[in-house]
């Protein structure tokens, strides 16, 4: 199942077929509709995207009084949230085929990198994968020559070890090219808010600062 807390709304069937991935949240409520937009030249218009294009998810309830109503004391937040009649969820995903939405990244934290689009959540999937790893977090930072740059900042597990090199070595056949991180930081513990989400931006605002640069390093990742 999928929610966005203001939305306090059901939007998918929570079971998954066996074949798909765990993290697919299935198939739209009976109650709710639900599509996937675009979040580029079609954000004013608020199109449908077809099967496989990734887009905002955004979603409205057949029945009154199941969502929220608005942001308190913030009407210009109610406003954009609801544009076009539908709530905005901030969550960037797509529709295959069969109708199945898959999460992709949230939209703030989703990344491009020389004209292609990273999901920071991948990033991260890839790197807690690691034995030695406890947690991550991939944020963008800026490239010398615009877009971003990836940096990942990662949480040890109690009494390991890892060296940034072996931990890229273990990104590279685990990721396209282009989605390998170039800048690893090692950290006792990620920022968190009192309910446990990591605080991205903070992680954006420390830069490369005390971070491990790969292209300094004189690391190459084949393509």
């Amino acid at each position: 199942m999928i929610s966005a807390d203001p939305a306090a709304v059901r939007t998918t069937v929570g079971a998954v077929l066996a074949d798909r991935a765990a993290r697919d949240p299935g198939r739209p409520y009976l109650e709710c509709d639900r599509v996937v937009l675009g979040y580029a030249e079609v954000d004013d218009r608020d199109a449908p995207l077809p099967p496989g294009q990734v887009g905002e998810i955004v979603y409205r309830s057949h029945e009154p009084y199941t969502m929220m109503l608005g942001y308190y004391g913030n009407p210009d937040a109610t406003l954009e949230a609801g544009r076009n009649f539908w709530f905005h969820s901030g969550d960037l995903g797509s529709l295959d085929e069969d109708g199945y939405l898959h999460f992709v990244d949230r939209k703030k934290d989703s990344m491009r990198r020389r004209g292609e689009n990273i999901s920071s959540y991948e990033v991260e999937k890839v790197v807690n994968d690691h034995p030695a790893v406890l947690e991550s977090a991939a944020v963008g930072v800026p490239a010398e020559l615009g877009e971003d740059e990836v940096k990942i900042v990662v949480v040890l597990r109690p009494g390991e070890a890892l060296r940034p090199e072996a931990l890229v070595a273990w990104c590279e056949p685990r990721l396209p090219y282009f989605m390998v991180p170039r800048y690893v930081e090692f950290v006792d513990a990620l920022p968190k808010t009192p309910n446990e989400k990591v605080q991205k931006y903070r992680l954006r605002e420390t830069g490369v600062a005390g971070a491990w640069d790969r292209d300094r390093a004189g690391g190459r990742v084949a393509r």
